[in-house]
């Protein structure tokens, strides 16, 4: 039975692992802790490692990994930024999941701009104390309203789908545009330009990163609506924060942020959170957070874990790796 140093846990993790493990014969030992330069020394003896979006497999990592005798790391996520490819290359295979419920996260995107331009949660918390006052209530229909979507993959295609249920009209920008004739694709200055609300679905890479910044933000109409469901580093917080007070973002819903490694996944309701910039976006009125739980459904987490399984199942049979990340093939 191999076994498996799963990083940075989670109660809601565990059922499913736990269930592909002893049926597939992994034995995954669970650790609250991120994988980092500080506590890599707890992978000694383990055949493989298991990560999340905000665990560091930098070449520190990489190279104390490969002493232990690790030879696979398992990202249980699409993303793979945390990861230096070009240290884990020809020595570490990297495996991902590159789709694992593509409509919890469009879906949790639409529910994040539901509520922001109907005030849903405001409503919530005034009925609460029995408050049934409208005053400040006023939102917008999404019907007819332009919406940019940046990324269109499987997610970025699923959440286009949902605008148009809303009889909304739907513009995309992809480096890669995907081979669908329904979707009209802009450049990216024409999408900052005729968007009412622009929600980002693509990956964190050099060229993405701070794609929304002070130079964008000249670009964009007055009042637009900022989603992003995807990474945080897509958007720069402090220019997001500026836009903001400044009333050129009219709203931002945010499932990602981009120093949320230091805050996300933990309760910190009894401390003073340090992070000024988290701290000032969170007490905006027209401002969403969740906590990076877009993917979080029933259904996303058993396909998660079946396919980390399968992944590791096949590096360790010897099987075609469907799902490794590579180098060159990532653009790095």
């Amino acid at each position: 039975m191999k076994k498996i140093a799963f990083f940075d846990a989670k109660p809601y993790d565990k059922p499913s692992f736990e269930a592909y493990g002893k049926r597939y014969g992994f034995d995954f030992t669970f650790f609250e802790a991120k994988l980092n330069e500080d506590t890599v020394s707890l992978t000694q003896g383990f055949d493989g490692v298991c990560v999340f979006v905000n665990d560091t497999v930098n070449a520190a990592v990489i190279e104390r990994l490969y002493g232990y005798g690790i030879r696979v790391v398992a990202l249980r996520c699409a993303g793979f930024n945390q990861v230096d490819l070009a240290a884990a290359d020809g020595r570490i295979t990297v495996l991902r999941v590159p789709a694992y419920s593509p409509y919890a996260v469009a879906e949790h995107a639409m529910a994040m701009l539901l509520t922001s331009i109907r005030r849903i949660h405001k409503a919530y918390i005034r009925t609460r104390d029995f408050n049934f006052s409208l005053n400040g209530m006023t939102g917008f229909d999404l019907h007819g309203k332009t919406v940019g979507v940046i990324g269109t993959g499987r997610i970025g295609r699923v959440f286009i789908d949902i605008c148009r249920g809303f009889g909304m009209n739907v513009i995309a920008y992809d480096k890669y545009p995907a081979d669908d004739p329904s979707i009209r694709y802009v450049t990216l200055d024409e999408l900052f330009a005729a968007s009412d609300i622009i929600s980002l679905h693509c990956p964190l890479t050099e060229e993405t990163y701070h794609l929304i910044d002070r130079n964008t933000l000249s670009k964009l109409k007055k009042g637009v609506v900022i989603v992003n469901t995807s990474r945080g580093a897509l958007v720069d917080a402090d220019a997001l924060l500026d836009g903001i007070k400044e009333r050129k973002i009219g709203a931002a819903c945010l499932d990602v942020y981009e120093e949320e490694s230091e805050w996300f996944f933990s309760d910190y309701s009894g401390h003073i959170v340090a992070d000024d910039v988290l701290a000032r976006l969170i007490s905006m009125p027209n401002v969403i957070v969740t906590s990076h739980q877009a993917f979080l459904t029933e259904e996303a987490l058993d396909n998660i874990a079946e396919t980390t399984v399968g992944n590791l199942r096949a590096f360790f049979d010897g099987d075609v790796l469907q799902n490794e990340v590579r180098l060159h093939a990532a653009g790095v």
